[in-house]
């Protein structure tokens, strides 16, 4: 299978070229590679540039610079960059952020999961970051989600989703991949392998305490279930900084339903995402009425089948 990836970037000078070499040093090398450096004020274009001029399936768009960050940015440059793709035939587009590398066969490895089964609209792997963290054990969105850093999507369920939806307070990832299991195609992140993510999640100009108070927001605004952040919450407690961190998480969601932050998901879209949440929550308390651990990854597909 063919595919390409898009990239938007801003400010990654310091890990980009992590990204960059992993990606030319796959066994399976895209048709085109579009970067957009979105304003940055650092030498991520000109790091950029330079691979560009050894590949010449690596296209850099560059944009010019602007105050802020604004997550509107990433969908509008996916958009620009299919736009500059028209004349590559592909299968599959990839959506890479600019701060994560991997082995050499981990875009073979996805490509070949495509091809073994033609309803997988969206797939990627769990992701490592710094302090020991893991995906698959430090956080809860399980095996059916796809995590924004890395995302392949096959060509047709990206058209059926409508593509990334330009919300300028995030969420643009996890809006196509829950869009496009409520239309029916199969999403999965496959344990098998792991990236890096090289920034925490989040952090990208912000602290770790201001990053978790927008994704408390996040978490109001893209629909989530108050009964299910009251436990993101307290599992939260658990986590370096503790209670500081818990409660950021908390006064996020708070604040952004006192000042009913527009949603930009529909309301079939939040229903079938908090269902999917009780599902998530049943799962781990059976496996806590049980005396078992709790199997983060798989929490709500097990509770599928029980």
């Amino acid at each position: 299978m063919k595919y390409i990836l898009i990239t938007s970037a801003r400010n990654e000078a310091a890990f980009v070229q992590k990204t960059l070499d992993s990606v030319v040093s796959q066994t399976r090398l895209p048709e085109r590679w579009v970067i957009i450096d979105d304003g940055s004020s650092d030498r991520t274009a000109e790091m950029v540039a330079g691979y560009a001029e050894k590949f010449p399936w690596i296209r850099l768009i560059r944009n010019p610079k602007r105050e802020g960050r604004n997550f509107a940015a990433k969908a509008n440059g996916v958009n620009t960059a299919l736009a500059q793709s028209q004349d590559v035939a592909f299968e599959v587009l990839g959506n890479l952020d600019a701060d994560v590398s991997f082995a050499p066969d981990y875009m073979e490895f996805l490509l070949n999961q495509f091809a073994r089964d033609p309803k997988l609209g969206a797939a990627g792997t769990p992701f490592t970051q710094a302090g020991g963290y893991d995906s698959t054990k430090d956080s809860f969105e399980g095996e059916n989600f796809v995590a924004g850093p890395i995302q392949l999507f096959r060509r047709e369920c990206f058209r059926d989703v409508g593509g990334y939806t330009a919300s300028p307070a995030g969420g643009v990832d996890w809006i196509a991949v829950m869009t496009a299991r409520l239309k029916g195609w199969t999403t999965r992140s496959f344990a098998e392998k792991r990236y890096h993510h090289h920034r925490l999640m989040g952090t990208a100009e912000k602290s770790p305490v201001a990053a978790l108070f927008s994704y408390g927001q996040k978490d109001y605004y893209l629909g989530g279930s108050p009964v299910w952040q009251l436990f993101r919450v307290t599992y939260r407690l658990r986590k370096k900084p503790y209670v500081v961190g818990g409660l950021a998480l908390f006064l996020g969601y708070v604040w952004a339903a006192i000042q009913r932050v527009p949603r930009p998901v529909s309301p079939e879209l939040m229903r079938f995402h908090r269902a999917e949440q009780m599902k998530k929550l049943k799962g781990i308390f059976r496996s806590l009425l049980r005396l078992k651990k709790v199997d983060n990854f798989s929490a709500a597909t097990k509770s599928e089948h029980v």
